[in-house]
């Protein structure tokens, strides 16, 4: 609903500055987190009008002690959230070390549930609220050598869903998006040769753009999508 106020976790990354600068032209009002790129985010409110990002915040969400100061310092009433935020992990199962599974763990499972758990009971009351995560392909099928990254991406699709029957009945709304392949920094690292081979295994021959994701991001926020509840929206091209 236009005027609404989004917090969105994971402003500063490819997915989360395009959800902002479209939720911006839709004419919500944005709280925007980030952990270390400063520069998007003021690259972000150069492009849109200053009143229409309300605060900025900085927070490193394997922390727990950072997720607290972010929880404390939103002073503003938080109408939709959304979890854009996350990092991949790549590497062989054996290899893969508690410290990194810990790191993994709290950033895309244990943060969202914090930040969750402490905005419902507003929404509760007010009977009104969205709740969206940016969750992966592989979070449904899985994928080699990112066992790590598709058991959190599992437990966030798991999350949205089972979370939905339960507020559903109290007016909140629940939903994912799964992304295939988008072009992103994160999948950066793959070379032209294996970026090349996915796009072939792509139906629509083309590695989805972080605008693809933020189209529906926003359509998810929108009252046209008032009866959308506990879906994981698959976005990857036929993939």
């Amino acid at each position: 609903m236009v005027g609404k106020n989004v917090l969105i976790i994971g402003a500063s990354g490819d997915i989360g500055s395009a959800i902002a600068l479209k939720l911006v032209e839709e004419g919500y009002q944005l709280l925007l987190h980030y952990n270390h790129n400063l520069t998007r985010i003021n690259e972000i409110m150069d492009k849109v009008d200053k009143e229409t990002i309300l605060a900025t915040y900085q927070a490193d969400l394997s922390l727990d002690k950072d997720v607290t100061k972010l929880l404390m310092n939103v002073a503003y009433p938080v109408d939709c959230i959304v979890f854009a935020s996350g990092i991949a992990h790549y590497g062989l199962f054996q290899d893969t070390t508690e410290k990194e599974m810990e790191k993994m763990l709290s950033i895309h499972v244990k943060a969202p549930w914090l930040i969750v758990q402490h905005f419902l009971p507003e929404m509760i009351r007010r009977k009104t609220g969205k709740i969206m995560l940016i969750t992966s392909i592989w979070g449904e099928v899985g994928a080699s050598n990112e066992v790590l990254y598709s058991t959190v991406k599992g437990a966030q699709n798991s999350f949205v869903k089972a979370l939905a029957k339960e507020v559903g009945p109290s007016g909140i709304l629940v939903n994912a998006i799964s992304p295939g392949f988008i072009a992103t920094k994160m999948n950066s690292q793959l070379s032209v040769e294996e970026t090349n081979t996915i796009i072939d295994e792509i139906p629509l021959t083309r590695a989805g753009t972080p605008k693809d994701v933020a189209e529906v991001a926003c359509f998810l926020l929108s009252d046209a999508s008032s009866y959308i509840h506990g879906e994981i929206i698959r976005l990857n091209g036929g993939w």
